[in-house]
């Protein structure tokens, strides 16, 4: 990509998160490789043997699995922030955890199983306090809400084109500029480099230390051109007309007969997880898919905050700047309409017993699963036409 176009793309991404400047932005393929990015650069640098990380109990797999990772090669400990039962974070709970040796926080934006919006400044203002950097998983939250890295004082801020309206395979990672300059490469190869010979390589400063090889560059001018549209609509005008179809939407389907809303914190993005009796969510999904209505049945990729409730699966349901009410009641119709249909197996919950995981406090844990559960859940996104038969969940890690 020429270097003006891509100054140009990577200054879009900057005014879209309230960055200072288009060098703080690192393009990725998404919020995945975003955060495995900063695991083993940063975090090897400054994670050691004794120190902690802490999650939140709604976070995405994505975020909980590299932490496992840095923390298994580091010799660190994972610390969970426990939930209510609403869905959001116990704040109190929450500054408990943070001791000397927290070196870093990583959290959600909003959680994308529940919808629940985590109190960011109160996150990031404790774990400063502490010593400690802060990433923020903001994929759930960049479409649906104003967001202003400066203003939140994150250390790291991560998102994805395809939660914005973009092209799949393309993302950014925001990181302050000491922050970014502290980081060694994490990937090798072209690109990234000023000068190669064979007794040493002079590395570029960052951001394209931290991007080797050939950029994405259709996926990034798909996503410059994505953020641009949402600015046009103006993501305050989207907060506002989501919050209105969310309100709409959770009465509607509160009124449905054995429908369970799973995550109902005061402060919210527009998403809707629930369980209806009589039903698996994928039985839900599908019987919905039918009627073209698209929603999500699974695990969501957040497994532990599933359990928290006792479920292995919801069906989730996201009205978006696109949805009108007429469209709701077509939801909240198919819905009435399942339940007035006796005689189909219960979405099955599952016994959250004790156990105790890397010295911490407990864990939700249950026997190995089998393949009927791996069909059920696989990729934890789409609907399956089959029944969850067999066993229980897959041993969890602690999620209070």
């Amino acid at each position: 990509m020429p270097d003006g176009d891509r100054a140009e793309d990577r200054g879009t991404v900057a005014s879209f998160l309230g960055a200072p400047s288009s060098e703080d932005i690192v393009f990725v393929r998404g919020t995945t490789e975003a955060i495995n990015l900063v695991a083993p650069s940063w975090g090897r640098t400054y994670v050691g043997s004794g120190d902690e990380i802490v999650l939140s109990c709604l976070e995405h797999h994505a975020n909980i699995v590299p932490s496992q990772l840095l923390a298994e090669e580091r010799g660190a400990t994972l610390r969970v922030i426990p939930v209510d039962d609403s869905g959001q974070i116990i704040l109190d709970e929450y500054r408990r955890l943070l001791t000397d040796r927290t070196r870093v926080v990583a959290v959600a934006h909003v959680s994308n199983a529940l919808g629940t919006i985590l109190p960011l400044r109160e996150i990031i203002g404790a774990a400063h306090d502490a010593g400690a950097a802060v990433l923020v998983d903001g994929a759930q939250a960049v479409s649906h809400m104003p967001v202003d890295v400066r203003e939140l004082d994150a250390d790291f801020y991560v998102m994805s084109g395809r939660k914005v309206f973009g092209p799949t395979g393309i993302g950014a990672l925001y990181a302050k500029p000491h922050v970014l300059d502290s980081m060694p490469p994490w990937q090798g190869g072209g690109n990234m480099i000023r000068n190669v010979t064979f007794e040493h390589t002079v590395y570029q400063p960052p951001p394209t230390r931290l991007e080797a090889g050939t950029p994405s560059i259709a996926d990034a001018v798909g996503l410059g051109a994505a953020l641009e549209y949402v600015e046009r609509i103006g993501r305050a005008n989207i907060a506002s007309y989501e919050q209105e179809l969310l309100g709409y939407a959770t009465r509607v389907l509160e009124a449905v007969p054995g429908l369970r809303l799973v995550g109902t914190a005061p402060d919210k993005a527009a998403i809707l997880s629930f369980v209806l009796d009589g039903y698996c969510p994928e039985d839900v999904g599908s019987a919905l898919d039918s009627k073209g209505i698209a929603v999500r049945a699974g695990h969501h990729c957040a497994q532990p905050i599933l359990r928290r409730f006792g479920l292995t699966a919801t069906v989730r349901a996201a009205p978006a700047i696109y949805n009108s009410h007429a469209e709701v009641d077509l939801l909240a119709t198919a819905l009435h309409r399942l339940a007035r249909r006796p005689g189909r197996p219960p979405a099955r919950t599952v016994a959250v017993p004790q156990a105790r995981v890397r010295g911490e406090g407990p864990a939700a844990a249950g026997p190995a699963s089998g393949r009927a559960d791996h069909r059920a859940h696989t990729a934890g996104r789409i609907p399956s036409r089959r029944r969850i038969p067999g066993p229980g969940p897959p041993a969890a890690s602690r999620c209070p």
